[in-house]
């Protein structure tokens, strides 16, 4: 079957993978929990019951920062007084004002929940040291322009830890190496609806630049939460959220409208919980116990799909009547899990499947993980979005085949034997790791052994399925998944549809 991108290449004016929201956390190795914290007290001969008091200096310090810094560009700090206040709504107003040249724009306080420490005197050991809580301090946001990143901001709490949180968006920054380049585009709020080179624009989004990121970093958090330098240390930087959007770039509104609505229609019924695992490249098993599920909103820029497990998303949604977008989400990215070596606690090192670490170090690598999750995304999507050529597959495997003088019957939709069985092939894990002959019959238990040989034998006749090397595990051919989603697609949203109708109106 064609892929979407082939069926209406016409109509397309290009593809592009990018960054998109991308929040990375910057914690303090030496303070960042109160274990550490109380080492360094100790260290510095402070009395652990006097931290508040030697704490007190740096956060004074952070708020002097912050009114200087507002006095040398002309602003105000404005404190956010309702949970309901929109930053972002508020950012594009002063920018839509200022323009948008490089520099500090606003600084919005607010009093916002952030980790603490209390000290401690445990009366049985006699030790004293510091206790994790839950607190509340003033926080900052810094948002400015940076002339590679575009419009950035960065959050700083005014008590220790000092957690900071730094925000960019993938487009802007290709937007500026675009501009660089001289390659001409068009971007709309965060989405790119003409760009003259797509090949170019994908070769320079997949160059984000790690270590000179990370030097961007470490000068932001000197210049906007400066106690690092009284207290003589660095930000480690880890990824706190991330999303990868995949954009599929139409030419007209009218082009895309009638594909997003059967495509988005069709979804909401025909994803199943293994198929969400399977976009995110996991396996789905019966021990999961986190939330798994689907939901569609309509909004008034239009409407999205999303699907979730766990901290891991995938959405779909049409920007501007003129983007299909495909973005993958994720709150903690360890979710994810790829081959790297992983240093064991005697001091080995093997390589094997891990989660990925969270350090900004792997970009590279997420990126490669959600760029495959939008790929299998789009896969199925193109397989619900033309049961024309689906109907013409399927009537070829209904036909019996013949092989080495036996006859073997074709498969039948209504059979509720084959029904069961494409949806058993469908299911997410064997898309990853195949499938056995246990695993079909642990689905048919009220069958024989000989019973499922044989439909392993008739799916492999008909070419649905594909044996790996000498090995007795199978893969779901291009052709089987076709069959399969096409198939179980016409009977669920035509055939019982239509009978369900009332004998009234199916009369004659």
């Amino acid at each position: 079957m064609a892929s979407l991108l082939e069926r209406y290449s016409d109509k397309i004016l290009g593809v592009l993978s990018c960054w998109d929201r991308v929040v990375i956390q910057g914690i303090l190795p030496g303070l960042c929990h109160a274990q550490a914290m109380t080492s360094l007290l100790n260290a510095l001969h402070v009395r652990i019951f006097d931290y508040p008091r030697w704490a007190e200096p740096l956060r004074d310090a952070i708020r002097a920062n912050a009114e200087r810094l507002a006095e040398e560009h002309g602003l105000e700090i404005e404190f956010m007084r309702r949970a309901t206040f929109r930053k972002e709504e508020r950012i594009k107003e002063i920018v839509a004002a200022r323009g948008d040249h490089p520099g500090l724009v606003h600084i919005l306080s607010a009093m916002e929940a952030c980790s603490s420490y209390r000290p401690w005197h445990n009366k049985t050991t006699g030790q004293t040291f510091l206790k994790p809580v839950p607190g509340k301090c003033l926080h900052y946001y810094f948002y400015f322009i940076d002339k590679e990143f575009g419009l950035c901001y960065l959050r700083v709490p005014t008590w220790c830890p000092f957690r900071l949180q730094f925000y960019f968006n993938g487009h802007q920054w290709l937007a500026n190496r675009l501009k660089q380049e001289g390659v001409d585009f068009e971007l709309l709020d965060n989405a790119f609806v003409r760009i003259s080179d797509f090949s170019a624009a994908q070769r320079l989004a997949d160059d984000l630049p790690i270590r000179h990121l990370h030097r961007l970093l470490d000068r932001f958090a000197l210049r906007f939460c400066p106690v690092i330098e009284t207290l003589g240390v660095g930000y480690h930087w880890s990824l706190m959220q991330v999303e990868y959007a995949t954009d599929i770039v139409f030419k007209r509104r009218e082009d895309l409208a009638p594909i997003y609505e059967t495509i988005s229609r069709t979804a909401i019924q025909a994803v199943k919980a293994e198929n969400v695992a399977t976009f995110l490249g996991r396996k789905l098993s019966d021990r999961y116990e986190g939330e798994l599920g689907t939901d569609f909103h309509t909004r008034i820029e239009g409407t999205r799909i999303r699907h979730h497990m766990g901290p891991a998303s995938i959405k779909m949604y049409d920007k501007f009547g003129r983007v299909l977008r495909i973005e993958t989400t994720a709150n903690d990215v360890s979710f994810f899990k790829h081959h790297r070596t992983v240093e064991q606690r005697d001091g080995k090192k093997v390589f094997k499947l891990a989660p990925l670490k969270k350090s900004i170090y792997s970009l590279p690598d997420l990126r490669q993980l959600l760029a495959d999750a939008n790929r299998r995304y789009l896969e199925f999507i193109s397989e619900l979005d033309d049961p024309s050529a689906g109907m013409k597959t399927l009537n070829k495997v209904c036909e019996p085949r013949s092989q080495n003088g036996r006859n073997y019957k074709g498969f039948n939709f209504f059979s509720a034997d084959d029904q069961k069985l494409f949806e058993v092939l469908l299911r997410g894990e064997h898309n990853i790791s195949g499938l056995r002959h246990k695993e079909i019959h642990h689905h048919f238990l009220e069958r024989s052994s000989g019973f499922i040989s044989r439909l392993l034998k008739r799916l492999r006749t008909h070419g649905l399925i594909k044996r790996i090397g000498k090995t007795y595990k199978y893969y779901l051919t291009s052709l089987g998944r076709s069959v399969a989603v096409t198939g179980l697609t016409l009977k669920t949203f035509f055939v019982i549809p239509r009978l369900a109708l009332s004998p009234k109106s199916c009369q004659i």
